[in-house]
């Protein structure tokens, strides 16, 4: 193909795009904001979803697992909040436990605290018998009670303790 005719081929799809001008041109689309799950408030929100699904579970296991998960994405509201920290050290992924430190280093103990029980947790999400007692369960959930209300005070996020529920395990 000569140049003349690459050029011609040039000049006539920009006089042909020209009869065009009149369409509205597609708008960029707008950047969606945030999912409220991936905020400090959203993760805090879902940590006391965690903490009243804890209370009112009849098993230890199930006790113990939601409220570490709820500990857990107290944590990650921590994280969302503050300023980006290293997520990832050779190519491998870090511990919310190892990163909570490094953006508040006031909750380095309780990071320890629940980095110490993830095997338990873990136990007892696979089903293993005797892997919490109920006990542990009930420690734990007053633990993680104590550790979200630290981090929206932390945060300054207002507390929303969630509501008394129904102790089935009483009866």
């Amino acid at each position: 193909m000569s140049v003349t005719k690459t050029a011609r081929g040039v000049h006539s799809a920009v006089h042909s795009s020209a009869q065009f001008g009149d369409l509205p041109r597609p708008r960029p689309r707008p950047v969606p904001a945030p999912r409220p799950a991936h905020t400090a408030a959203g993760q805090l929100q879902a940590a006391r979803m965690g903490l009243a699904e804890a209370a009112e579970a009849a098993s230890p296991a199930v006790r113990y697992v939601c409220a570490h998960l709820a500990a857990l994405r107290a944590a990650a509201a921590v994280l969302a909040a503050k300023e980006p920290v290293e997520t990832h050290r050779r190519g491998r992924p870090r511990s919310v436990w190892v990163l909570l430190p490094e953006a508040e280093p006031a909750l380095r103990e309780w990071a320890a605290f629940f980095a110490a029980g993830a095997d338990k947790r873990a136990a007892a999400e696979a089903g293993l018998p005797r892997a919490v007692t109920a006990r542990e369960a009930d420690e734990l959930l007053h633990d993680a009670e104590v550790f979200v209300s630290l981090v929206e005070k932390t945060l300054g996020i207002p507390s929303r303790p969630t509501l008394p529920v129904h102790d089935s395990r009483a009866g």
